[in-house]
């Protein structure tokens, strides 16, 4: 079986090793667009400093990224944060800590929520008071914002649980679905009647929240293209655009890259949401208007490189996230040489300052002067920071953060209503099971099982 697939970021490689890992009679096509594989995933070394174009970390929770580099080989690598304490809000200009023992953006332990000097005196008691409220019973799918503030109260969504979400998604709590996003916490108010108690049942296990390589996430991308490359059943191509799917008279793909039609057996689109609709339209029309549906939101990252000693607030944890009720464009800023080892010269800090996203303007797509003020106004006014930075650097993500607002689901199961009537086409992306490096792994790993499920069911998946 020959099978094309159209992407080659993270969900896209990720199916691809499983194709190849689970048929060894399988053929695979990969079309990249880009120069480089790998999609938001990308690190560069500039004079000593290891910089992400994207992502810099795994959810260690999640077991998909893991088991993934251990079957490459590279799982014995993976590096976890170096800080004990957890990351900052920012509220009326200052830095205070998030209460420790967060499961599933909810304090497990009663005591550390009730001595945050994140929430004021009232705030803490309302949250507080959580496990002794009903249970809703009806009333149709929520938004993040009216469930948290219905279970914790208002200060609890706007202070922690709401720029926590806006650093996962780039989204609006008030428009994404507490079902589609976190299903974890309505299905603890479902079992425990409380989030709070459901908290407390899935304290999350000792060790760090998250983890990278020490080479940054590139060499997972690079880990995976060798693998790949090795079972001499891949044919890769790079720079790469697709601009046709349809089929032939019997109904077998075909797949247009340029002007070369390419016959497959099966297509998997590992693209984003509206990419994967626009390509579908021509062979299902009803499912490229649901991806076309789907909204998206955009952020720019400004890397920002500069001395130490330039920054007189200690780099003391991951970073900062920003409530938006705070009024301000940027999301979150991390310190990148404090969450990693490796980062920076000696004597030097290497910054992320995340700015954009759902509800926030059109702060990401501004020009690279306005990022770049903005970012260094940031780090001035809330860091410290003096001076010019040696190392700067801008990266766009312009429509690459699906929303996941109310409604979702409903979308989702018209895409998989949709995909019934064309066994050959399988779909993976952030769009699917979550935004997060684990999720698309185990999107692209899903799909290719579905897909040699549909086209060769008597094989066992």
């Amino acid at each position: 079986m020959h099978v094309v697939i159209v992407g080659g970021g993270i969900s896209g490689l990720a199916a691809a090793e499983e194709l190849l890992r689970l048929d060894a009679d399988i053929r695979v096509t990969l079309l990249e667009r880009e120069p480089a594989l790998g999609g938001m995933i990308g690190s560069e070394r500039h004079d000593g400093y290891l910089l992400e174009q994207g992502p810099d970390a795994i959810v260690a929770s999640k077991p998909e990224g893991r088991a993934l580099c251990a079957r490459l080989g590279i799982g014995h690598r993976l590096e976890g944060t170096v800080p004990a304490r957890p990351a900052f809000v920012l509220r009326r200009g200052s830095l205070r800590p998030l209460p420790s023992g967060l499961s599933g953006l909810v304090p497990a332990q009663l005591g550390a929520l009730l001595r945050s000097p994140l929430l004021s005196r009232r705030g803490r008691l309302r949250a507080a008071a959580e496990p002794f409220l009903r249970q809703r019973n009806g009333g149709g799918e929520e938004s993040v914002e009216s469930f948290v503030t219905r279970r914790l109260g208002r200060e609890m969504y706007d202070w922690l649980v709401e720029p926590l979400l806006s650093g996962i998604y780039a989204g609006d709590g008030g428009m994404l679905s507490i079902s589609a996003a976190f299903p974890q916490l309505a299905a603890w108010e479902a079992r425990y009647g409380s989030l709070l108690r459901g908290a407390r049942h899935h304290v999350r296990a000792p060790g760090p929240a998250f983890v990278s390589l020490p080479g940054g996430l590139g060499e997972l991308v690079s880990a995976l293209e060798t693998a790949l490359r090795r079972s001499g059943r891949i044919d890769i191509r790079r720079e790469t655009a697709v601009t046709r799917i349809g089929t032939r008279p019997g109904g077998r793909p075909i797949v247009t890259a340029g002007s070369e039609p390419i016959d497959a057996d099966a297509v998997i689109l590992a693209t984003s949401a509206r990419a994967a609709g626009t390509l579908s339209r021509e062979v299902a029309p009803a499912l490229a208007d649901a991806l076309r549906a789907i909204p998206v939101a955009s952020v720019s990252i400004v890397t920002l490189g500069c001395d130490a000693a330039a920054i007189r607030r200690p780099l003391d944890a991951s970073g900062y996230v920003v409530p938006r009720a705070e009024g301000r464009p940027v999301l979150a800023c991390t310190w990148s040489s404090a969450k990693f080892g490796g980062r920076a010269p000696s004597g030097k800090a290497l910054l992320r300052v995340f700015i954009g996203g759902a509800g926030r303007g059109d702060a990401a797509l501004r020009d690279d002067d306005w990022l770049i003020d903005t970012a260094r106004r940031e780090v001035a006014e809330v860091l410290g920071a003096e001076g010019a930075p040696e190392l700067i650097r801008v990266h766009r993500w312009t429509d690459a953060m699906p929303q996941y607002i109310v409604g979702h689901a409903a979308r989702l199961g018209r895409v998989k209503e949709s995909l019934t009537a064309h066994p050959w086409l399988a779909l993976a992306g952030n769009f699917r099971e979550g935004v997060g490096i684990p999720d698309c792994i185990r999107s692209g790993q899903h799909a290719a099982r579905g897909l040699i499920r549909a086209v060769t069911p008597a094989l066992p998946v």
